[in-house]
């Protein structure tokens, strides 16, 4: 077991908190055009749905690209890695969902947790930023391990979808829940295949996920962002 000092630990409560203001609250990621196509109706769906976007979609890319930039000692070596996650991106939705909460993510935590290596790197992209990249580097920047900062990136990732989803089916807080801990060897297992993927091998197949994105660009009613 990695210990987690306490002024690690309370950093990395506070960016990974649904009260950090990065917006995360609005985006939905697909989630509400498939619960308006009727694809998820019931917590079981909602968590096989979840599931694939840690396993197999976007989560298990952002947790591989907070892990390169965690790792990143150089900053043409950061760059890269940026500019890898600015390409990843399925449809035009998820990539501003990534790069608005990214920017949001870089302003509040250089203002409140300032490091030189966040300033450099800000200046470098203009203040933008993916936010599995942001994360990871100033999880690296602040001293906090590796292990920890995956899976807390990959639970409030989590989290925040199964939240969408008790909003939009709708569904009860104690079923919310549930599928929360049902995510847990999900989350565990990918946080794991996240620290083994090297940058040419990071790729997501979950086409419903971007086909559900795009839909959503014109959906007439919305809630979310995504």
């Amino acid at each position: 077991m990695i210990a987690v000092g306490e002024g690690a630990l309370y950093r990395l409560m506070s960016w990974m908190s649904p009260a950090y203001p990065i917006g995360g609250f609005s985006y939905s990621h697909g989630l509400e055009w498939a619960v308006e196509a009727g694809l998820l109706g019931t917590a079981e769906q909602l968590r096989a749905w979840v599931a694939t976007i840690l396993g197999d979609g976007s989560g298990q890319v952002d947790a591989a690209l907070l892990a390169a930039a965690y790792r990143a000692e150089q900053d043409l070596e950061l760059d890269e890695v940026a500019e890898l996650a600015a390409a990843l991106r399925g449809t035009r939705e998820l990539a501003l969902e990534s790069a608005q909460q990214g920017a949001a993510f870089l302003t509040i935590t250089r203002a409140a947790w300032p490091h030189p290596r966040l300033d450099a790197f800000a200046a470098r992209h203009a203040g933008e930023a993916s936010l599995p990249v942001a994360v990871g580097l100033a999880a690296a920047a602040h001293g906090i391990p590796l292990d920890p900062a995956l899976t807390a990136y990959l639970h409030a990732f989590g989290s925040g979808l199964v939240s969408a989803g008790i909003r939009l089916i709708p569904l009860g807080q104690t079923d919310g829940q549930r599928v929360v801990a049902a995510l847990e060897p999900v989350i565990v297992d990918a946080a794991r295949r996240a620290r083994e993927t090297p940058l040419d091998r990071i790729g997501a197949a979950t086409p419903g996920v971007d086909l559900s994105s795009m839909q959503h660009e014109t959906q007439h009613t919305r809630l979310f962002r995504s």
